[in-house]
């Protein structure tokens, strides 16, 4: 059974593995469907970008300011690490049997990095007490750039490893994410660029066997951001925490576009994302995929995409997406919704003698803080929640 679903405000419950109609987004278009999605190190194996391919219909090719050229610049950026010495970092070259471990692109961009990296920046997360560390990607230069990290857990090893970009740039990244059997490894990527910048993430995520990964996605600043987390299970009983919480100002595009592809039994995922839309223009895309195979009996899965728009003038499009090859899961189930206030909870408060205004700042707040707080680092939490209040004091009025 393959499952399809349009942006939608009611959950669709794989639990009786209900068909949901299949479609296409333009006349002549085939539908795509995740698993037959090419995949390639060589840019050339990928046509030009253009709206008509379903992976860039959101997404106009002039934002991206050279990302999709054939050849890019390496990334010669800050990179500033800071964390425990039993958290090590090294160079490796693409002869490294880690280097293209957890995945390679499916797009254009991703590519284009891919070939114009020739080494990558590891971090590696040993057994032992848990531990975190930053890793500030810190740019000043608008050249067309690339840069290639990978993050690895080793056996029965805890940790959290926070990569932060900041400062103005136009990077075409790759992030690789290797979750040792019985690990549990929590990054977070924060992309809070200054205004000019272009941000395009694919990030690949391998789960060993009983391997946890809590992955958390902040967006808040840059003209253009897209980032595509893909999870890939190379073991049974592992599972995956996907979260995402982003706020798109007047003339940003924020995209994220996450996916699991369940190929081992018995594995778990939760896809949670929630954004917040303010100002003319302001454009967030979330398309959720899912593929269960024929092999991966007892998953469980659900995802989740919530947006709430402050003005007019936003647009947030929100696509989840089922594909199921097995009717011997756990469950599978999906939901979207985009709309204004709660006036239920606007009512709750200003009866309580909170006036409309701050009413208004304390219901986004909390609305975002439920993926805020899932963060973990004190000082991270403390400084993108002075970053939404921020946002609020332009927006809600």
């Amino acid at each position: 059974i393959r499952t399809r679903a349009k942006q939608t405000n009611r959950d669709a419950d794989g639990r009786g593995c209900r068909l949901v109609e299949q479609h296409s987004h333009g006349a002549g278009v085939p539908l795509q469907i995740r698993s037959e999605r090419p995949k390639s190190t060589s840019v050339a194996d990928f046509a030009p970008i253009t709206i008509r391919d379903e992976q860039w219909r959101y997404l106009p090719v002039e934002r991206l300011k050279g990302l999709d050229e054939d050849a890019l610049t390496e990334y010669l950026g800050d990179l500033q690490f800071d964390g425990p010495k039993s958290i090590t970092t090294e160079w490796i070259s693409k002869d490294h049997p880690l280097f293209g471990a957890a995945g390679i692109p499916e797009d254009r961009t991703s590519a284009a990095s891919w070939e114009s990296t020739e080494a990558a920046y590891l971090i590696t997360v040993p057994a032992g007490p848990e531990e975190h560390a930053v890793l500030t990607v810190n740019s000043s230069d608008l050249t067309p750039s690339a840069l290639h990290l990978v993050v690895e857990s080793k056996l029965h090893a805890k940790g959290t490893v926070v990569i932060d970009h900041r400062g103005k740039g136009v990077l075409a990244e790759n992030i690789e994410i290797i979750v040792g059997d019985e690990s549990d490894l929590t990054v977070i990527s924060i992309q809070d660029w200054s205004a000019g910048s272009v941000h395009t993430s694919a990030q690949f995520a391998k789960l060993g066997r009983n391997a946890h990964l809590k992955h958390v996605v902040v967006s808040f600043g840059g003209d253009t951001v897209r980032v595509t987390p893909s999870v890939y299970f190379d073991g049974p009983g592992a599972s995956v925490d996907l979260f995402g919480v982003y706020f798109a100002d007047a003339d940003q595009h924020l995209e994220h576009r996450p996916f699991v592809d369940h190929s081992q039994p018995n594995c778990t995922s939760r896809v949670t994302y929630k954004g917040a839309l303010q100002g003319d223009k302001a454009h967030t895309v979330w398309v959720g995929d899912v593929l269960i195979r024929k092999e991966a009996e007892g998953t469980d899965t659900y995802e989740l995409n919530r947006n709430l728009l402050l003005t007019d003038g936003a647009r947030a499009d929100s696509v989840p997406n089922l594909e199921i090859e097995t009717g011997q899961i756990e469950g599978a189930g999906h939901a979207s919704a985009s709309g204004r206030f709660d006036d239920e909870h606007l009512f709750y408060l200003q009866a309580r003698g909170i006036n409309e205004l701050e009413a208004r700042r304390l219901v986004v707040k909390g609305f975002l803080n439920e993926i805020v707080q899932q963060i973990g680092i004190e000082s991270i939490e403390e400084r993108l929640n002075k970053s939404i209040e921020e946002e609020l004091k332009r927006s809600v009025k």
